[in-house]
């Protein structure tokens, strides 16, 4: 059997427009005169040698799929590089159903695996893989986002925008905890496209990665929105902050699940509700009371149908990686740059120290950041020089400005300096 035959497949968390990458993707190489085969549910059954749960893909099934959320395909975080057997029975697989050439849609992981692929096979398998992620944490160049990114954040804003209507309807405050593994990006566009009163990153926390950090910033937020008579507000928390606080400040965090990846299944923890608790028993003293109440949101955002923007993109993305490997390149991450067709070949992309796709972390010294950051209600480092500011500060919680001081500091300390001038920056390079 000649192996002429093109698998899709797709692996990880879903994604908005993952329909859309198969699609077109299948219709470009139909249209090439080559076969495709969708293989379901990632890894799951091949890498067992397992060659029943394959589907032909064709024009007609597929050409108007790039509508709809979710994935025709099925998906898991079946991981094939934990054992060296699971590599060599998925190559025996494909070669089984006469597959020569792979594109795989996943976020980093799955990159991993496609690359380990395409080693193991000597040349054998040509693969290509397209990144997709709603946490937009992957390292593409000129901050390129991920594909299914800008949906969710669109939904994501839906979502707050209603949340801070009934915020301020009730009198209480909402502290949303957006996905995210590692990086803040979701919850950053989330909270600063609808102006929600605070939002907190990992990336802020890197220095002193305390709960207690955690929760005196969102205390002084609500403490700061009671001095200028508002009881109510929305905080938008990116769930990785659980990755980087040490077990012992999250209860029960040391016995939690972990995935195939072995990544903490974060959500297992009710990270919401740890950080609710410790808020208002951080306010107790103070005879502060709010309603707070923990909301997650992530799961409503995955399978979403993809905005306009996301289906145009994903359908560019599909037809470059179909087009590419059939034309013969193999061994690269597709990415679309400046409107561009640009493969990225996986020892570019690739961390040397964790053989995993490099991340891309919120970067707090981005206008980007500091702009969303000057608009958040929360304690800053120019409150300390405010008389005016300090006394009304500390009258909410009946205690001296000095007092308010040193009750706070950790927060103080964790603050950045404002953004910085815009008149005495270098012109861009062009």
């Amino acid at each position: 059997m000649s192996n002429d035959k093109l698998a899709i497949l797709v692996a990880g968390g879903p994604a908005p427009g993952i329909n859309s990458v198969i699609g077109a993707a299948t219709i470009r190489a139909c249209l090439s005169g080559v076969e495709v085969l969708g293989i379901q549910e990632g890894f799951k059954w091949i890498m067992q040698g397992d060659t029943t749960h394959v589907t032909p893909l064709t024009i007609t099934e597929t050409s108007r799929i790039h509508f709809r959320g979710g994935s025709t395909l099925g998906t898991s975080r079946a991981n094939p590089t934990k054992k060296p057997e699971h590599l060599k029975q998925t190559l025996a697989a494909l070669d089984a159903l006469g597959v020569g050439k792979l594109i795989t849609i996943g976020g980093d992981d799955t990159a991993f695996s496609a690359f380990s692929l395409a080693k193991e096979s000597n040349g054998a398998l040509r693969v290509v893989h397209v990144p997709k992620t709603i946490d937009n944490d992957l390292d593409l160049p000129l901050e390129t986002p991920t594909f299914g990114y800008t949906t969710a954040r669109s939904i994501g804003v839906g979502l707050v925008q209603n949340l801070m209507v009934d915020a301020k309807t009730t009198g209480r405050w909402y502290f949303v905890v957006a996905m995210g593994r590692k990086a803040g990006h979701l919850a950053l566009g989330i909270g600063k496209a609808a102006g929600a009163t605070v939002t907190i990153v990992p990336e802020e926390f890197a220095r002193n990665p305390r709960l207690s950090v955690v929760v005196d910033t969102l205390a002084g937020s609500i403490i700061k929105r009671l001095a200028y008579g508002r009881p109510d507000g929305v905080a938008v928390m990116a769930e990785g902050i659980v990755e980087i606080l040490p077990e012992k400040d999250l209860t029960g965090l040391a016995n939690v699940e972990r995935d195939e990846h072995d990544h903490i299944r974060i959500s297992e923890i009710d990270f919401g509700e740890i950080v609710r608790n410790a808020v208002r028993k951080r306010l107790a003293p103070f005879g502060l009371k709010p309603t707070i109440v923990a909301k997650n949101i992530g799961y409503e955002l995955r399978c979403a149908d993809p905005v306009p923007s996301d289906m145009e993109y994903t359908r560019d993305l599909g037809y470059c990686a179909a087009r590419y490997v059939i034309e013969g390149g193999t061994e690269a991450l597709i990415s679309m740059v400046n409107g561009h067709f640009q493969p990225i070949p996986f020892d570019k992309i690739m961390d040397p120290a964790t053989h995993r796709m490099r991340v891309r972390m919120v970067n707090l010294e981005s206008d980007r950041y500091r702009i969303a950051r000057t608009y958040m209600i929360r304690l800053r480092r120019t409150d300390l020089d405010d008389e005016l500011e300090m006394a009304r500060l500390a009258g909410v919680i009946k205690k001296s400005p000095d007092d308010f001081k040193r009750e706070f500091s950790s927060v103080y300390d964790e603050d950045l300096d404002p953004i910085r001038s815009m008149t005495d920056r270098p012109p861009p390079v062009a």
